[in-house]
């Protein structure tokens, strides 16, 4: 036989082999290594026996297929070791994931003193070199095997599989484990794993089943590679919005209010108005939109003709549901999800002909969304928030033209931010196992989603592709961007819908005179803005660009001799349009100035007896530290260009001290 490699290199063989018998025969070197092969783009097990002509790769933890078998094969160590300690614990999950791996027991929750003691028993098993083999046994054996173990989520596993399935085990000594592989030939070969947390999660992600005790962890080939994902992990932990910006003082929560309603302190607040602000100036002033201002809620009757009564009802307030279909007099109300339905009316307020087309409508929408208690994080994921939400009703020959306009609006939006290196793009497209979900047949959905394909192939954008994650009456176009746990949310959607406008007998007179019924886009130019304020937060570490700072310059006299000239000096701030503070507190300069860096503010000016007398000010930014004194005015204009310009400043100081 004849396998290719790699490097397109040709090895003949006369007989089967396995993978890590002709990783041996490569090199000795490359089979201590190996941690899983690759035949014809299928990973496979090491143990898998290669007997005709293939392509095949040995997988080392330099590839990220390699990587994730030697994490799962953690995982697997972690399991063994829990069930040495915790006897009565049953084992449901392990997989491996991005950051490292994870495995789900039916067990009290897991303090850190028990991850610590569990690590102790995952260094024995690791010493103890137990060798995996991977056996199988027919589908009722499987699950009489696992039955008499007492593993009864791994019995739901198996009855799950079809009857055909061929069903694998994994045995590492005095352990076995149900699992499709691939894993390492031993466990001597992992050669440093830490557990890094533990939470609670549903089983199969459904609220509706039990909670279990999750352990997260991940592994490394060395312990210098952990150490620097250790330090990692500490530096996420210091740029986690939902601590970061608590202590800036920026958002706070409150049990008795709700879980998934934050609530904006002044600084807060202030971000939000100067990100809102300049939305709504740059989407009406530049891109030819029109403001609208619509209720935050409506009758049924509107989301039954919208379509989101049947297909997103889960998902909204409902108020006075128990009147529905009674004759009390009662309307049943439901808080707004979506702002399309509401300003479709704006839209038909007039007739439009088709020179009116594309009718370009935004709002800076406050939405509510009745999200499940675990899915709630901080400002990502929350029951109210606000959005830079558009509807552009146009002509079909507009489409393109239009898509192309929102997606580059977005990408204006995004590189202001200094935020578009951080985004992916996807094409969301419907299930067509669930067409129920949806509107609209194969046909529209075939026509739709190339529409969106096309777009971003025009404009070389790369992008994915992704099933069942299209709204139910169109597909998307899904700006994505991760948050330093590396969950990935949509930051800014575009959605082309062709079948909405007909609902609500929106149309438009053509060329020839007759009614047409338009398409619409569905398009957000930022997103939403707590979701935006919380990736902000994340990125900068809370060092912003100095025109979005709620607080841009703190002005610090040096004792209370100085305070008149200080209030001088703040007064021409602000008139500038600078937004400026004093600290007029009776403490000494270096507190002040240390207190500043710790607030993360861009500008300090310190005022002092030359300062007063030669009319200047003393400047210290976060970018280059003591930056020396200089008159006022030329203090206010280069600021000022700063701002205007909306520059984003290599930060060269970052010692917060």
């Amino acid at each position: 036989m004849k396998i290719t490699l790699k490097d397109s290199s040709v090895k003949e063989y006369a007989s089967p082999m396995t993978v890590i018998e002709i990783a041996k025969d490569l090199s000795e070197g490359l089979a201590r290594v190996a941690c899983a092969g690759e035949i014809d783009g299928k990973v496979v097990d090491l143990r898998t026996v290669v007997d005709k002509d293939c392509a095949l790769s040995i997988l080392t933890f330099d590839d990220e297929k390699g990587k994730a078998a030697y994490r799962h094969t953690a995982s697997h160590v972690v399991a063994e070791a829990v069930k040495r300690l915790y006897p009565e614990a049953k084992l449901a999950i392990g997989p491996s994931i991005d950051e490292g791996f994870y495995y789900d027991f039916d067990t009290p929750p897991f303090t850190r003193e028990d991850l610590d003691k569990i690590e102790e028993e995952i260094k024995k098993v690791i010493k103890e070199n137990h060798e995996l083999k991977r056996f199988t046994l027919p589908r009722a054996e499987a699950i009489k095997f696992m039955e008499e173990k007492g593993e009864p989520y791994k019995v739901e596993l198996i009855r799950d599989l079809p009857e055909d399935a061929e069903i694998s085990f994994y045995d590492q000594g005095a352990f076995v484990d149900l699992c499709a592989g691939p894993h390492l030939m031993t466990t001597g070969q992992l050669k440093s794993v830490k557990l890094i947390s533990s939470s609670g999660a549903y089983w199969r992600g459904n609220e509706k089943n039990k909670m279990l005790t999750r352990i997260y962890g991940t592994a490394f080939t060395k312990n210098a590679d952990m150490d620097a994902y250790l330090a990692h992990l500490e530096d996420i932990k210091l740029r986690d919005h939902n601590r970061l910006g608590r202590e800036m003082k920026i958002f706070l929560t409150a049990d008795v209010i709700g879980q998934g309603l934050p609530l904006f302190t002044p600084k807060g607040t202030k971000m939000i108005q100067i990100l809102q602000r300049w939305m709504e100036d740059l989407e009406d002033n530049e891109w030819g939109y029109v403001r609208t201002r619509t209720p935050l809620m409506a009758k049924s009757d509107l989301y039954k003709i919208s379509g989101h009564w049947d297909h997103y009802q889960d998902g909204m307030f409902v108020l006075n549901k128990e009147a529905e279909g009674t004759k009390d007099g009662k309307e049943v109300m439901a808080l707004r999800p979506m702002t399309c339905p509401f300003q479709y009316y704006v839209y038909m307020n007039e007739q439009r002909s088709y020179r009116d087309l594309p009718y370009r409508m935004s709002e800076t929408s406050t939405l509510f969304r009745n999200e499940d208690s675990g899915e709630m994080h901080g400002l990502t994921r929350v029951r109210q928030f606000t959005i830079t939400e558009g509807h552009i009703v146009l002509r079909p020959d507009q489409a393109e033209e239009e898509l192309t306009r929102c997606v580059e609006l977005a990408n204006y939006v995004l590189t202001t931010l200094g935020l578009a290196d951080e985004v992916t793009y996807r094409l969301s497209k419907w299930d067509p196992e669930n067409k129920e979900k949806y509107l609209g047949d194969a046909e529209y959905w075939d026509k739709t989603q190339g529409y969106l394909r096309d777009v971003m192939i025009k404009n070389n954008i790369r992008f994915t592709e992704e099933e069942g994650e299209a709204a139910f009456y169109g597909p998307k176009i899904d700006i994505q961007a991760k948050n330093v746990y590396g969950k990935e949310d949509t930051m800014v959607t575009i959605q082309l819908d062709c079948e909405s406008a007909e609902k609500f007998g929106m149309y438009y007179i053509d060329a020839e005179g007759n009614k047409a019924t338009p398409w619409i886009i569905h398009r957000t130019s930022m997103g939403c803005y707590e979701r935006t304020l919380a990736w902000l937060i994340e990125h900068y570490a809370g060092k912003f660009p100095t025109w979005m700072c709620p607080e841009q310059v703190r002005v610090l006299p040096i004792s209370d001799k100085y305070e008149e000239y200080a209030k001088e000096v703040d007064k021409k701030l602000k008139a500038a349009g600078i937004r400026s503070t004093i600290d007029a507190r009776s403490e000494k300069i270096g507190f002040k100035i240390r207190e500043a860096r710790m607030d993360r503010l861009p500008y300090m000016i310190v005022v002092g007896q030359k300062e007063q007398e030669e009319g200047l000010v003393s400047v210290r930014s976060r970018f280059k530290g003591d930056e020396g004194s200089i008159v006022l005015d030329e203090f206010i204009k280069n600021i000022l260009v700063e701002i205007n310009t909306k520059e984003i400043k290599a930060e060269e100081v970052t010692e917060q001290k």
